[in-house]
Parts: structure tokens; C-alpha cells; sequence
């Protein structure tokens, strides 16, 4: 099969679209013939060699830790799931990556909504993953109100949809340029940066409950500053989160609790009440530009790969 792969550590230019042998659905798995697949900052993060200190890889290593396509293998165990089936999910995260291929076992999955195209469920699972280990984590329900600093990249986009179906109130910080997308979301916009407490005080007057850091850009102390108390604030982006006494959330080898939300939100999203906005799409020989565009960080919605 054809896949894009890297044989070392560096920038966009390592990756190559080569020939590799194809994977198999084992126990409890499936497999798929990749249709699209999402790109997160870990996959960059990963090729870069910036988390080699905490996660390393044995190369050759294929990006992508999503997908969405067609079932072609099922392994021993599966039920519910036949070959033929249109699926989104998520690769194993021991695996750290190998969506962007032709072929990828899945070891979570849910059936893809009829609503969404293979480019928006391509790029849904992660973020679906991460935000429910988020909303889990801050104990999110209804009534509450979460800020998100981010709010308009890809964790931010989801988070937010999957806060308000559980009735929470959501505020987003974004450049002003993004603040019409947000409100589209149901999303109460405001503007990142100094200040920002000062803004907030008319759009909550009764305070801000939790907060979610999805951007990563220095801001915990100030975020810490807002809800008073550090327990209250998750971040998905900022390695610096010890120091402040915040919880940094990751995926982690095993499963993770935030699969349960893959077939919760595929429900949503058939009842029109959960969206995959898509910052750009390119084809898998651009897999480096799509690296590229997600390493400037100012994605507005996801950026995913579809696969020929």
C-alpha cells in the first residue's frame, strides 16, 4: 500500500510518500480504506522531535491519528461492525499515528454520520476524543459556563459544540476576524490577550466556572487568575501546565474515556447539532503542507488529508 512516512526527526521536508506492507485488523480492531484523515499539532509535534523526551517513536513512522473510510477488515471479537461499513476513528494510540496510508486499523470507531462528508468525519475523531476527556475532566454540566481560550481551532470548535449540548455556556477567545465563525457555533466571542478578565466581566457577569487552554500561548496564569483556582482549568497545549498547577490532557496508550464520545457525537451530529468546520484540505502527497499550515497555529476549524 501507499502511505506518507518519515525515517528521522526534523521538519515537513522528511516526509515521503512511499511504498510500505499493509497493516492488519487485529482482536478488537478494524481495519479501513482511508477515505480522509485529520492533522493534529502532535503530529507535527512527533515529527518534529519535540516530544521525544516523553513519546518515542520506532521509524519508519507514519503520521495521522485519524480516520474515516470504508471497513475492509474486521478483527476476532468485533460485533456491530461489517466489512463494507463507512466508519470514523481513531488509530491505537500506542501506535502514535498511521492514518495517513491507504489502509488503518482502528481501535475506536463509530459509524459516520450521514450528514458529514469523509473530509469532516476524516478529521472529527481526535478532537471528539479530546474534548470529552476535557469536558470529563472539568466536571462540565449544565448551567456552568466555559471559557475557551482558542476557541476556533479544532479542539476548540468541537469542545465547544459538545459543551453546549450538555447546556453549558460557552465563550471563546479568538482574533476579531473569527468572531462572526464563533457565533455561528453559539459561541460568545472575545478577544485573546491583555485584558482579557476585563472583557469577560459583561459576557459573565456570575463569573467563569472552568476554562479550557487550547492554544498553548502562554496564557495559564492569567487563565488561573480568572476562575481563581487552577483545578478548574485544563489545557491541551501548553507543556508549562505544572507550573501553574493545571492539568495537561493527552492521549494515552490503552483506551481512552474520551472514545465514548465518537458514537455520542456521530448521534449529534445526525441530529444537525455538531459540525466538523474545515480550515483546508489537501491531498496526501501535500501531507508536509498540511504539517505546515497546522504549525502556524492559526487554523480556523480542522485541517485534514484526504487519501486517492
Amino acid at each position: 500500500m501507499f502511505a506518507v512516512q518519515y525515517h528521522r526527526y526534523g521538519g515537513s521536508e522528511v516526509l515521503r510518500l512511499e511504498e510500505v506492507e499493509e497493516p492488519h485488523a487485529g482482536p478488537g480492531q478494524i481495519r479501513i480504506a482511508v477515505r480522509a484523515t485529520g492533522v493534529t499539532p502532535a503530529d507535527w509535534y512527533l515529527r518534529s522531535g519535540m516530544l521525544r523526551g516523553i513519546a518515542t517513536l520506532d521509524f519508519p513512522h507514519i503520521p495521522g491519528m485519524d480516520a474515516a473510510g470504508i471497513v475492509d477488515e474486521v478483527g476476532e471479537g468485533v460485533t456491530g461492525t461489517a466489512v463494507g461499513d463507512e466508519v470514523f476513528g481513531l488509530v491505537p494510540f500506542a501506535d502514535q499515528g498511521g492514518a495517513a496510508a491507504q489502509y488503518a486499523v482502528l481501535a475506536a470507531w463509530a459509524p459516520k454520520p450521514q450528514s458529514w462528508s469523509f473530509e469532516e468525519a476524516g478529521g472529527a475523531a481526535g478532537n471528539i476524543d479530546t474534548a470529552t476527556r476535557v469536558l470529563e475532566a472539568l466536571e462540565a454540566a449544565e448551567g456552568m459556563t466555559l471559557l475557551i481560550e482558542g476557541a476556533a481551532g479544532g479542539v476548540g470548535t468541537i469542545t465547544a459544540q459538545l459543551a453546549r449540548a450538555r447546556g453549558l455556556t460557552v465563550i471563546g477567545t479568538a482574533s476579531e476576524g473569527n468572531h462572526g465563525f464563533l457565533e455561528q457555533l453559539g459561541v460568545v466571542p472575545v478577544t485573546y490577550g491583555v485584558g482579557l478578565a476585563e472583557r469577560l466581566a459583561p459576557l459573565a457577569p456570575h463569573g467563569v466556572d472552568v476554562v479550557l487552554d487550547a492554544a498553548g500561548k502562554g496564557s495559564l496564569a492569567d487563565l488561573v487568575a480568572i476562575v481563581g483556582d487552577p483545578r478548574r482549568v485544563v489545557t491541551t497545549a501548553d507543556f508549562d501546565a505544572d507550573r501553574h498547577g493545571v492539568r495537561f490532557t493527552r492521549s494515552e496508550p490503552g483506551e481512552s474515556p474520551g472514545w465514548a464520545g465518537l458514537p455520542l457525537a456521530a448521534d449529534l451530529a445526525d441530529r444537525g447539532r455538531l459540525t466538523v468546520p474545515l480550515h483546508a484540505v489537501f491531498p496526501l502527497k501535500e501531507t508536509g503542507a498540511a504539517h505546515d499550515t497546522s504549525a502556524t497555529g492559526h487554523a480556523r476549524g480542522k485541517i485534514v488529508i484526504t487519501v486517492p
